[in-house]
């Protein structure tokens, strides 16, 4: 038994959308959840800022007493996991990849056509080929990174032609000139325009990192004997610039609870706190 929280991170609000699936799965733990979203995107930064700004968080995590951390974020999941295992050899560490290419491997055969979107970063890495072929090296698959995307769901640009017409100018080419019937939503942030996705491609079968996640967890936690049996500690989400997107996705997952949403300055080391 363990009943520390665990500790998420992302560059922004997208790694929020783990979260309801690990409550569903895990109703007993406890989140601290930090957002980036003073630095996001880092899906168009280099690899050694991106390293820079993760172990950064993970300290903070760790300082606060996390007993697991979820790199619930691709670009840093695709560049960072090794070396932030190596820097706390002893703290639980999952990304959002590995369980991603599980299930492309489980649900998908060689008669399909299997596209991954992504940052700059996360497709550069060519991190989901690597681990889905590792798994199954005769499965097709196919990769584009879809830069402005994040940026446009950090700002709440979603439900509107703008989302639409920027998913379009990415995805209907690479769709049609690779047949794909797949698609493989390569960051966090993605969930979010999942319905656009759907509704501009009905046929296409999507597949949703954000969910497959909690498996790992849950299975990584009892493994260890690391699960949550009855904590005090309440949920926590902090952002390094506390913006109304952030709030308001908090608000829209946890619209029945009490949250505390803190301000964290990493370089300022100040805290400000709003109680919701």
């Amino acid at each position: 038994m363990d009943n520390r929280p665990i500790g998420f991170f992302d560059s922004g609000l997208g790694g929020l959308t783990c979260i309801p699936n690990l409550i569903k799965l895990l109703p007993k733990e406890k989140i601290i959840y930090f957002g980036d979203t003073a630095r996001t995107p880092y899906g168009s930064k280099a690899a050694s800022t991106i390293k820079s700004f993760s172990r950064q968080i993970a300290d903070f995590l760790v300082n606060h007493d996390a007993k697991m951390i979820v790199i619930a974020c691709n670009t840093v999941s695709a560049t960072c996991l090794t070396d932030l295992r190596q820097r706390y050899p002893n703290v639980p560490m999952i990304g959002v990849i590995q369980p991603a290419a599980e299930r492309i491997v489980k649900t998908c055969s060689t008669m399909n056509k299997i596209g991954i979107i992504g940052t700059k970063a996360t497709i550069a890495s060519s991190a989901y080929k690597q681990q889905v072929h590792d798994l199954n090296c005769e499965l097709e698959l196919y990769e584009t990174p879809c830069p402005a995307f994040v940026p446009l769901i950090e700002e709440g640009i979603i439900q509107n032609d703008i989302m639409d017409l920027t998913i379009k100018y990415y995805m209907d080419d690479f769709i049609l000139e690779n047949r794909l019937d797949t698609i493989v939503l390569g960051c966090t942030h993605y969930p979010l325009i999942r319905s656009n996705i759907k509704r501009l491609y009905p046929t296409l079968r999507i597949i949703n990192p954000s969910e497959e996640v909690a498996y790992s967890i849950k299975r990584t936690l009892k493994e260890e004997n690391m699960l949550a049996e009855d904590s005090d500690f309440e949920n926590v989400f902090y952002a390094s610039d506390l913006s109304e997107n952030f709030v308001n996705m908090i608000d829209r997952i946890f619209y029945a609870e009490d949250v505390k949403v803190k301000f964290k300055n990493l370089e300022l080391e100040t805290v400000e706190e709003t109680q919701k």
